[in-house]
C-alpha cells in the first residue's frame, strides 16, 4: 500500500471503477467503463431488502463508440445491480450522449442531457472519466498537427506545463508558449 499505514479504521464501503478500450475494425474504438459499489458489511435497503456484505448494491456497465474526433457515435447501457426498482429508466437518457464530443464540452454535455433527475448519478460519474480513457486510446488524437496551436494535454497538469521539463523535451515549440487573450469588447460610452 503506497500510502502510510493508519491504526484503528474499519472498512465500510468499496468502490471499483474500471475502464477498457478497444479499437474496432471499423475503424472506430469501444470505451468501456464499470463501476461497482459494495459495503464490506451486511446492510438493509430501503423497503427490507437486505444485502450481503461484498454484493453489488451498485453494478453498471456503459459503451460508447467514438470516431477519430471523439465524437459519440453510439452508447450502450447496463445495470446488474441498483438499489431502486426503477433505476433502470434511467439509461434510456444515455442516447441523448449520441453526437456528443468527448474532447470538448464532454462535462457540460453531460450535465445538460443527463443532469438532476433526467439521469443516474452513478451513470454520469462513470461519463465523466471515460473521455479520458478515450484520451489515452484513440492515435492523434492530441494532434492539431498544422495548427499553430499546442496539443490540447498541454498546460493541463503539472507534467505538461508550458514552463516544465516535459513541454521543453516532448514538444520544443510550445515551451513558454502563453494563450492569446481574447481581444475586449468595444466600450460604450
Amino acid at each position: 500500500m503506497p500510502l502510510s499505514p493508519v491504526p484503528d479504521r474499519t472498512p465500510q464501503h468499496e468502490r471499483d471503477v474500471r475502464y477498457r478500450s478497444y479499437a474496432r475494425a471499423d475503424g472506430l474504438w469501444d470505451i468501456e467503463g464499470e463501476l461497482r459499489d459494495s459495503k464490506t458489511h451486511d446492510l438493509e435497503l430501503s423497503g427490507s431488502r437486505k444485502v450481503a456484505a461484498g454484493t453489488a448494491i451498485h453494478h453498471m456497465w456503459i459503451r460508447t463508440t467514438v470516431d477519430a474526433h471523439l465524437v459519440v457515435q453510439a452508447i450502450e447501457v447496463a445495470m446488474d445491480s441498483h438499489p431502486l426498482g426503477h433505476c433502470p429508466q434511467a439509461t434510456r437518457a444515455m442516447q441523448k450522449m449520441v453526437g456528443c464530443s468527448m474532447a470538448r464540452g464532454w462535462r457540460k454535455a453531460i450535465t445538460e442531457h443527463l443532469g438532476g433527475v433526467a439521469g443516474c448519478t452513478h451513470l454520469r460519474e462513470l461519463l465523466f472519466n471515460m473521455a479520458t480513457a478515450a484520451f489515452q486510446s484513440v492515435p492523434g488524437v492530441f494532434s492539431d498537427a498544422g495548427s499553430g496551436q499546442p496539443p490540447r494535454h498541454l498546460g493541463q497538469c503539472l507534467g505538461w506545463d508550458f514552463n516544465g521539463p516535459g513541454v521543453a523535451l516532448y514538444f520544443p515549440q510550445f515551451a513558454g508558449w502563453q494563450p492569446q487573450a481574447e481581444p475586449a469588447p468595444p466600450r460604450q460610452s
